[in-house]
């Protein structure tokens, strides 16, 4: 349905709307193309307009209308041009098809959404300022129950909730079922700054949903969003609200068997107990003059970002964005910095593993197995030249008292070797599993498999944008030809903010 054979390699591939697949860390990107010659169109004459609209072919798509095509009319799939318009990108076209008539807010598609909405789940940001100027509402909701500010926080698109606030809309909209958008970034969002980022705006921490009367603490502890959970309790949500079960957050952790969970709740609730000291209220008013500096401080830092702009009149209205983060990147907090197709923060080596010494890692893994196989060799050599005793013939238990006998030392070795071997193996495996037959990261994979437990729809760790077989994923990753066989395709994730569609299938997760 994106087009046949001469439209389907024009430069910019167009999109479909994809089904409510909920982020985690780096949430719902758009498809990304590699980069490359640009396809060659044989003949764009004989695209139909749908065709020609999503791959943004402005003369024929202008031609057809003025033959006479009404640019209201809905496809087959009741979608409308406007739709295809918005969720490529094509900020002509839309100018042009609502000059010619096009209804701004006409519903369409399997999620019956607007075109407003197509974008916001695409993240363009200039289409959703210009649909805005157009006159679209941003309050509508789409068949999910979603208006636009959810989508925009669903999918982690700060820029456009920031843009959506400075254009009236309450941070405490609440959806279908009466969810606000705290709430869905504390249950969806794995990631700690989409909740940081909403909390700037001040919402309400103790407003609950009309179906389980859930605040956004109850729904952070429910998903196991520490993260989330931090920082809803540093902001000073209640921990007294109860539910539609009558469960209180600590209730909640609870029941989660997370201890982890627990202790953050129960320390915020002891430390909030010491507060209600007499004398600790007094220190907390010299505290309070420290506090102010430090938030004006951070704050003084947030609008030097380049974030905002405070207008004459005091308030902060959206100037620009400095900005932008690359496809497949993520923050890293504990390294302070932006890692480009970032896979994970390994503890091991103390630093991100990210497009940069990813092959590296997979090199240290692989010596960290042999040095173990090896070191476990030796330890075995050892005991059968120097220890009097014989599996066979002692049994397991004596054996096993004799090796320790025999030297303590040589047996902490083997107990070590053993720990860092089976964890090496069995990471290596993982990753080049990940990376032949996935063609994901471990970040990207964890966010997937986030989505397949809370999405409706299905959820496939295979069919996604990044996955282009086995081999083509290999020669990619290892940058390798393998004499010729393979073209691996180079991209500079550090710049990769065009987000385009690569993959052949016509049902794909973004991840």
């Amino acid at each position: 349905v994106w087009g046949g054979s001469s439209c389907k390699n024009h430069c910019h591939g167009p999109h479909r709307p994809h089904g409510l697949n909920c982020p985690g860390a780096e949430g719902e990107k758009d498809l990304p193309v590699l980069p490359g010659a640009y396809p060659i169109v044989e003949d764009p004459s004989t695209c139909d307009i749908v065709k020609a609209t999503q791959y943004g072919i402005v003369e024929r798509c202008k031609e057809l209308v003025e033959a006479g095509y009404d640019v209201r009319q809905p496809d087959k799939e009741n979608v409308t041009l406007l739709h295809w318009a918005a969720i490529n990108n094509r900020q002509e076209l839309v100018k042009y098809y609502i000059s010619k008539g096009a209804i701004v807010d006409q519903l369409g598609g399997d999620l019956n959404s607007t075109p407003l909405h197509w974008a916001i789940r695409q993240g363009h940001l200039p289409m959703v300022v210009l649909l805005l100027k157009c006159g679209a509402d941003p309050s509508l909701i789409d068949g999910e129950g979603f208006s636009s500010i959810h989508l925009a926080v669903l999918f982690q698109h700060m820029p456009i909730v920031a843009y959506l606030i400075s254009k009236g809309q309450n941070i405490d909209t609440t959806d279908f079922n009466g969810q606000t958008p705290l709430m869905l970034s504390a249950q969806k969002a794995i990631a700690p700054e989409p909740t940081r980022f909403l909390l700037k705006f001040n919402p309400s921490l103790n407003a609950v949903d009309n179906v389980q009367k859930n605040t956004a603490l109850h729904w952070a502890i429910t998903s196991g969003n520490t993260s989330a959970v931090d920082l809803l309790l540093e902001a000073g949500a209640s921990l007294d609200i109860k539910n539609v079960k009558g469960e209180t957050p600590l209730d909640v952790a609870y029941q989660s068997l997370n201890r982890f969970m627990v202790y953050m709740v129960k320390e915020e609730e002891r430390m909030r107990s010491r507060r209600n000291n007499r004398l600790l209220k007094i220190v907390e008013k010299y505290e309070v003059i420290s506090r102010v500096i430090t938030n004006g401080n951070k704050l003084n830092s947030f609008l030097r970002r380049g974030s905002f702009k405070v207008s004459e009149m005091g308030c902060p209205k959206i100037k620009f964005f400095k900005s932008m983060k690359p496809l497949r990147s993520m923050h890293c907090l504990a390294c302070e910095s932006c890692v480009a197709r970032c896979d994970q923060h390994s503890l091991w080596i103390g630093q991100c593993i990210g497009v940069g010494n990813h092959r590296y890692y997979l090199l240290f893994l692989s010596f960290l197995m042999m040095t173990g196989v090896w070191l476990l060799h030796g330890t075995l050599l050892y005991w059968s030249n120097h220890c009097a005793t014989s599996y066979g013939q002692d049994g397991a238990w004596t054996y096993f008292t004799q090796i320790i006998h025999c030297s303590p030392w040589v047996f902490y070795i083997f107990t070590v070797a053993c720990f860092h071997t089976v964890w090496a193996s069995l990471w290596l495996v993982v990753q080049l599993y990940q990376i032949a037959f996935l063609g994901l990261t471990s970040h990207e994979r964890m966010n997937l498999l986030i989505q397949r437990k809370s999405s409706k729809h299905p959820v496939s760790l295979r069919r996604t944008p990044y996955n282009l077989g086995c081999f083509q994923n290999l020669a990619d990753f290892f940058q390798c030809s393998c004499f010729g066989m393979f073209k691996p395709n180079v991209v500079d994730w550090t710049k990769q903010y065009n987000l385009f569609h690569t993959a052949k299938e016509k049902n794909v997760h973004s991840v």
